[in-house]
């Protein structure tokens, strides 16, 4: 297999969709301001102010990593905690660089279903102590859609809100594929993030389409005061920003965002159907996004890899996850769910 195959491991495997390459090259053209004083940037700004159908505070990051946690430290302070999934990103995949720009603030772990924080879950941790030895809840993140593919439905956001609200907490969202969940459910952005009760979102855009950048709104601008000291002084304050911010104008102006996701959240349903029939294959999770977590024998999962497909199985003993992305080919598809079939037979 060549070793620029399409694969299934991860949408950052992919590259950049001809819209956001459009725009860089676009904003490539002469000379402009540095450090966000741009045109493009400003442009992408409103993109996402109509988007949203709201006046939010919008900034640009270079990854995941630093939008979340930057965001997370602007919720909360060292002796405050954040309530996260088990399985949370920010708990799993960022090298505890949650606790480090927040100096310090415990990420509290809470039970999920499918994934997904309940407003049970969520009171349990935050009134389990309410002393002052133990470090008091102050936020919420969710990750939308979750780290095992399901999505939150609106009314599950505003029931988290409202939970938040009664506790005194702010609720911070994680949309890494926020575009991905949006297609899904066939929602607007406003009525997933703000209309929900959500104060602040990062929306991923690396795995969507672009080559690299994320935006941070804040919807409760308050929570906003200084925040561009925190990107300078965390090396995100890009000098170029015009580079960061292009991209974005080019996925959002025509509503490509929406497209590719909505086209790589069509290829796992393909995966997931194709392979619903064989014997000893199960779903681990529902398919509501572009993640396929499948249940496979650890042959299989072994046959799989000699036959040059790269898959993760951080998930347990033979769980599989596989990501489709806005520019998997459906032949593509087709093809892994044939092996599955192979290698499970043998």
């Amino acid at each position: 297999m060549p070793d620029n195959a399409q694969q299934f491991a991860s949408d950052n495997y992919s590259g950049i969709c001809p819209e956001a390459w459009a725009a860089m090259a676009e904003a490539n053209q002469g000379h402009q301001r540095a450090y966000g004083d741009d045109e493009w940037t400003a442009r992408a700004a409103d993109h996402f102010r109509r988007l949203f159908e709201t006046d939010c505070e919008v900034f640009f990051a270079f990854n995941g990593t630093a939008a979340n946690s930057l965001a997370l430290a602007s919720l909360c302070q060292s002796y405050h905690s954040v309530i996260c999934s088990e399985t949370a990103h920010v708990e799993t995949d960022e090298c505890g660089a949650p606790e480090f720009f927040s100096n310090g603030s415990k990420l509290l772990l809470a039970r999920t279903e499918n994934g997904k924080l309940t407003p049970a879950a969520i009171r349990e941790v935050a009134l389990k102590r309410q002393d002052i030895h133990y470090p008091k809840p102050r936020v919420v993140t969710l990750t939308q859609a979750t780290e095992v593919g399901t999505v939150y439905r609106p009314e599950e956001v505003r029931a988290i809100s409202q939970t938040c609200k009664e506790l005194g907490l702010n609720l911070h969202m994680d949309g890494a594929r926020f575009s991905n969940a949006c297609a899904s459910l066939g929602c607007s952005p406003a009525e997933l993030t703000w209309k929900a009760g959500v104060d602040v979102l990062c929306f991923g855009g690396t795995k969507n389409g672009m080559a690299v950048g994320e935006a941070i709104l804040f919807f409760n601008k308050a929570l906003a005061e200084d925040f561009d000291y925190r990107c300078k002084q965390a090396g995100q304050l890009a000098s170029k920003m015009r580079y960061l911010s292009a991209p974005w104008v080019g996925i959002l102006q025509d509503d490509a965002w929406l497209r590719y996701a909505g086209h790589a959240n069509r290829c796992a349903q393909l995966l997931a159907a194709q392979v619903e029939d064989v014997p000893g294959v199960s779903l681990m999770f529902p398919v509501e996004a572009n993640g396929v977590f499948l249940q496979l024998s650890e042959p299989a999962l072994a046959a799989l890899t000699a036959r040059g497909w790269r898959f993760y199985t951080f998930i347990g003993a033979g769980g599989a996850r596989f990501m489709c992305s806005w520019d998997t080919d459906e032949a593509r598809v087709r093809q892994l769910a044939a092996d599955i079939r192979e290698v499970m037979s043998a």
